[in-house]
């Protein structure tokens, strides 16, 4: 094969070079199930013959015109498998959360005409089947799991003929680099989603983009764990599957630990707040340590808060670190399997503290920046070290412009950017001006084309003074604490800023054990005048880093994490700033009384 053009081109290209035998990997009845290469290929093969017996395929190869087919699942094996069988016959595939809410749900199934929907198992295939007639252009649903009256995607499969197939390998000819691979819904200024159009020059341009920046090598293996229909997650898979990396798939979010020690993979992706608690279970368990164990674990922790990346700390400090490494940190990498090479995470600003920690506990941490729109990565931080510098979000990748607008604000040119909204030719306008897109987010180039991000340009807010905050950088500083799991800065168009502070309930009852203030419930330890100090006297102690206009002169202790479940995080980790102004209305009023 010859330079790879479309996505579904990774399957022909490790045939012909090194095809794997676990190309892909999930659990079924508690066992690792493999696919090697060339079982992917025939499934899909299969699959896509299947879907054109039933009657989907290119349309009129126009981007409306193509038919749509929805999947709403979990992380698995058949879900890549039938994004590829999708895109192999001119059909486009619209990924959704499975958390999704029925309205917002309604609405894209509408809007992109999906005429057939995969789902994961009988809880999603009833909520499908609850508004099925609601959507007009609804032909099927078919299950991933076996569930009662419901079509399994095996089904499909089964209609396969060598007629079929050989059609199939007759449209995937016809298939152009620049067709519409994907359209992927996401919220917008607009109150409704909006559906962002990715070519497969758009991702393959990306996904080669990217490669030279992971780790090399061959016979390596991920696990992966963030959702699929987030960009982020599925670039990477594309990219493992044209750098013949194998994927395995986590059961869920809460046996990712057990995971890690099952498939002891060589990298994996992940967003700041998964990276957090990770961090926070490593330090519950260093303070669970007694005597001389509990000082080496705070020893070595101490120093690698001073690590410094491409800068020689001198032969002291490197034996130091050698002897941390071996005894302490060591540990660490043996419970993420004692194999990892790096971890890349991206969706919201990672604190600096956290990727200077890890690295120096030789965990790299390869912290990037994009968006849907562009594919997504706009620059990363590289595996090699010269190509990483703390407190950015790496150079810019190879292939994509970058330039820094009047206000600030990043804007971005290059194939990764996509094709424009579904549908919305007047959002598309709004976002892209002369060839660049307007990212949304402020930052700042440095002089060897390192892109640094200081704030969302939709999160800033301006005090009642005029002044404009960024509440990004102080938020994380603020996380620095151990006793702060959650935070959240308020102040706009107040006189002052002020913060609701989620704590971290583990290391707070250890300080009140030690401090003599007796157990009680989350709401009435926090009216403890002690813990309501200790938190006073933790703000002032941060504040000191920031300008008098960013110090939080207010803050507000709240007694519930925040959540997907509970609606004020996203799929993917972010904070929803308007829900939980909503949310705790009473909280923030009380503040400025």
């Amino acid at each position: 094969m010859t330079e790879p053009k479309r996505l579904f081109d990774c399957l022909q290209y490790h045939l012909e070079r090194k095809p794997l035998d676990d190309m892909l990997a999930g659990k079924e009845a508690g066992q690792w199930k493999k696919y090697s290469t060339q079982q992917v290929t025939d499934i899909v093969n299969n699959l896509s013959a299947g879907l054109l017996s039933l009657g989907i395929g290119p349309g009129d190869m126009t981007n409306e015109g193509r038919d749509k087919i929805a999947v709403l699942s979990k992380n698995r094996p058949e879900w890549i498998m039938l994004d590829l069988a999708v895109q192999q016959i001119g059909a486009v595939l619209t990924p959704f959360y499975p958390t999704i809410n029925v309205n917002e749900l309604e609405f894209v199934l509408n809007d992109a005409q999906v005429k057939m929907v995969f789902v994961n198992d009988e809880d999603l295939f009833l909520k499908l089947l609850s508004m099925k007639e609601k959507v007009p252009s609804l032909k099927d649903i078919y299950t991933f799991e076996h569930v009662a009256n419901a079509k399994h995607w095996k089904e499909v499969t089964a209609l396969s003929t060598p007629e079929l197939e050989a059609n199939v390998k007759k449209i995937a000819a016809k298939i152009d680099y620049e067709d519409l691979a994907t359209i992927i819904y996401t919220s917008g200024t607009t109150g409704t989603p909006k559906g962002v159009m990715l070519s497969h020059r758009n991702i393959l341009s990306n996904v080669m983009a990217s490669i030279p920046c992971f780790p090399p090598g061959e016979d390596m293996r991920t696990l992966s764990f963030l959702p699929l229909n987030h960009i982020f997650e599925r670039m990477i898979s594309y990219l493992y599957l044209f750098k013949g990396t194998s994927i395995y798939y986590a059961e869920s979010l809460d046996t990712i630990g057990e995971n890690l020690k099952e498939v002891r993979p060589h990298m994996f992706t992940t967003v700041p707040r998964l990276l957090e608690k990770v961090y926070d279970r490593i330090m519950q368990k260093g303070n669970e340590l007694t005597g001389t164990k509990k000082k080496l674990f705070f020893w070595a922790h101490g120093l690698a808060e001073k690590f410094e990346i491409n800068k020689n700390q001198g032969l002291l400090y490197n034996f130091k670190l050698s002897i941390a490494s071996n005894i302490i940190f060591s540990k660490w990498r043996e419970a993420l399997g004692n194999n990892i090479k790096c971890i890349l995470t991206g969706g919201a600003a990672c604190q600096v503290r956290l990727i200077r920690i890890f690295t120096a506990a030789k965990i790299p941490v390869m912290e990037g920046y994009g968006l849907t729109e562009t594919s997504p990565v706009i620059a990363v931080n590289r595996f090699q070290e010269k190509g990483r510098m703390f407190g950015t979000v790496g150079p810019v990748l190879e292939g994509v412009e970058v330039k820094i607008a009047e206000d600030g604000e990043i804007l971005c040119k290059g194939p990764n950017v996509m094709m424009g909204y579904y549908k919305r030719p007047d959002l598309t306008a709004q976002e892209i001006k002369d060839g660049w897109f307007h990212t949304g987010d402020i930052g700042m180039l440095t002089e060897n084309n390192f892109l640094k991000i200081t704030d969302r340009k939709k999160e800033l807010f301006k005090t009642s003074g005029g002044k404009y905050v960024a509440p990004l950088p102080i938020e994380n500083k603020l996380k620095e604490s151990p006793f702060v799991e959650q935070v959240m800065l308020v102040g706009s168009e107040r006189k002052f800023v002020s913060a609701l502070i989620v704590p971290s309930f583990p290391n707070l009852r250890d300080w009140c054990r030690k401090n003599n203030i007796p157990d009680a419930g989350k709401e009435e330890l926090l009216r403890n005048v002690k813990v309501i100090e200790l938190f006073k006297d933790l703000v002032e102690n941060f504040n000191k880093y920031f300008n008098h206009v960013e110090q939080v002169k207010k803050f507000e202790l709240l007694p519930d994490e925040w959540s997907i479940d509970t609606g004020e995080m996203t799929p993917k980790l972010s904070l929803k700033r308007k829900v939980v102004i909503e949310k705790y209305r009473d909280a923030i009023e009380r503040i400025y009384a």
